[in-house]
């Protein structure tokens, strides 16, 4: 028997992540997905989605987020004619992107990518294996990063958008992962593909990679403040319903003291992570500390601890009741998906001396601005509270 208040996990994930992606297509939320005329990607606009998405459901952000980023290097560096060919099905949710990077051998270390991609003739023939797809196996194209040896390091990485029907090329072998969504393993096998498949210039593909992951690094943070935000719900309602010694947990001193640090985290964290997409968007500033620049290592420093800490907490407070090993509401297994996505925590923790700057930042009285980061362009925000309404399985009741 289910524990009270868990949600039906779908009994065929890759089936419900395409229905998701075609419902965000058919609604018109996967046009942030992809860039305007001028190359651009709004990230208040993804940050607020996203934010919305991950409080309802975790594989609904996943579906959005893989869009984003498995069509973002197209978005940002592809020609006019892939712009053409692929982005507007993006948009619509009739193709589904993946962005393939990470390597059996090669993680958050991406200089040290083995998969080749050997020029012959007016063809690259690709040979190599990609690991953790996200949205592998179900995903019609995926953006690949391969060596094609111009140099050494990370200045031998090209970027190509591969067709999934491409001979050579195998997605069937899937990944199973705590927090369900599609994953596979991807192996090439002598894949051919024609010249037009290069994305942007042949040796630039690592700064393409770093450039994609800037600008879906700040929504990141934004996922995990919906699951925050959907914790302190969940762990609210708890305390309220949960009697001890004949009273309320929520009349609970210590309780009540839990619940006011939650809320702390969660308000200092929202103010963070919009701040960080009110500058990438506004003043033009990526994620990239810049030496001599106390703002933007603020920044980074703030909006990476805050989403570390809001998702531990999260799992430490709510996962405190016990629910038979299964996650609650919102499912809290996805701060894992969340940190697969950015990488290994150590990669992309602080270092010392920025934690430093950050603390005498706050000391000297560093605010945090909220009013403009709000984008014009998503004024009808209320429609997606809708969909996540009715895309998203209803919750046992107690």
């Amino acid at each position: 028997m289910r524990s009270a208040g868990l949600r039906d996990e779908p009994s065929d994930i890759d089936e419900e992540c395409r229905s998701l992606v075609k419902k965000l297509g058919e609604a018109g939320w996967l046009q942030y997905c992809v860039s305007d005329e001028g190359g651009v990607l709004d990230v208040r606009s993804l940050a607020l989605i996203r934010e919305t998405l991950a409080r309802h459901s975790g594989l609904a952000d996943f579906a959005f987020a893989m869009q984003g980023l498995g069509s973002g290097t197209i978005s940002l560096f592809g020609s006019e004619e892939q712009k053409a060919a692929y982005l507007p099905a993006v948009a619509r949710g009739e193709k589904i992107a993946a962005f393939a990077l990470t390597e059996p051998s090669s993680g958050s270390d991406v200089a040290s990518i083995e998969t080749s991609a050997d020029e012959q003739g007016r063809e690259f023939v690709i040979n190599g294996t990609k690991t953790f797809m996200s949205n592998g196996g179900i995903a019609d194209f995926y953006i690949v990063f391969a060596r094609t040896g111009e140099a050494p390091g990370a200045k031998g990485i090209s970027a190509f958008v591969v067709d999934r029907s491409t001979p050579g090329l195998s997605d069937d072998r899937r990944i199973e992962v705590i927090a369900p969504h599609p994953m596979a393993e991807l192996r090439f096998e002598n894949a051919r593909l024609p010249k037009t498949a290069l994305v942007g210039v042949q040796g630039k593909g690592f700064a393409q990679a770093m450039a994609t992951l800037d600008v879906f690094r700040t929504t990141v943070g934004a996922a995990a403040l919906g699951f925050a935000k959907r914790a302190l719900q969940e762990a609210t309602r708890r305390t309220q319903e949960r009697m001890l010694g004949g009273t309320k947990l929520s009349d609970d001193a210590i309780t009540q003291s839990k619940l006011a640090e939650m809320i702390v985290d969660i308000e200092a964290s929202a103010l963070l992570v919009y701040r960080a997409a009110w500058l990438r968007d506004v003043k033009g500033r990526s994620n990239k500390p810049r030496s001599g620049s106390r703002e933007t290592l603020c920044d980074r420093g703030c909006t990476d601890g805050h989403r570390q800490g809001s998702a531990a907490l999260w799992r430490a407070r709510c996962n405190r009741w016990p629910s038979r090993g299964k996650p609650l509401p919102g499912d809290p297994r996805a701060p894992d998906l969340r940190r697969r996505f950015r990488g290994a925590e150590d990669h992309h923790r602080p270092s010392a001396p920025q934690g430093m700057r950050v603390m005498g930042a706050f000391s000297k009285g560093y605010t945090v601005r909220f009013a403009h980061c709000h984008p014009a362009g998503i004024a009808d925000y209320p429609r997606l509270l809708e969909l996540c309404d009715a895309a998203t399985p209803r919750t046992r009741a107690c």
